[in-house]
């Protein structure tokens, strides 16, 4: 290398024209990552409350016996989780109904002075850290327990 030819390589090496695109590039993509990362955890915490909202509600409501005009039992008890966490879509599958017969679950609602139990499956699809996770989606599982009236209405 000739001795003239330093002044202007040290020049190039000390230009810093596009230091500021190449830094926005990196690190662009990364807080996006972060950024939709957080919006994505804080919707799989509100899907867990409204679950343990919506069963909490609707376990008080099977307690009573109630049911609503045209409705079953069950099909009432569904509704009324439903209607307590309307952001989800939760299938008639995702419900179990259970009571307490000496000392073990038995599948089905049950009667006056029965310990009733529901438990709701929800899947929580991901959205950003789908390779992390088989099939893209975390099962919420909530449930909550009871012991009904003595006497339904």
């Amino acid at each position: 290398m000739a001795r003239h030819d330093r002044p202007r390589l040290s020049r190039r090496l000390g230009d810093s024209a596009g230091q500021a695109l190449l830094e926005s590039a990196i690190i662009t993509p990364l807080l996006l990552f972060v950024t939709f990362g957080i919006v994505d955890f804080g919707w799989l915490f509100y899907s867990n409350l409204a679950l343990e909202s919506g069963v909490s509600q609707a376990v008080r409501y099977a307690v009573t016996g109630q049911a609503m005009d045209g409705l079953s039992r069950e099909e009432s008890i569904k509704t009324v989780m439903r209607r307590a966490a309307p952001a989800l879509t939760i299938e008639d599958d995702d419900f179990r109904f259970s009571h307490l017969v000496g000392g073990a679950w038995v599948d089905g609602m049950g009667g006056p002075g029965d310990i009733e139990k529901l438990t709701v499956t929800y899947s929580h699809h991901i959205l950003v850290f789908t390779p992390f996770f088989r099939d893209a989606a975390i099962d919420l599982r909530v449930e909550s327990a009871m012991k009904n009236e003595e006497r339904f209405e």
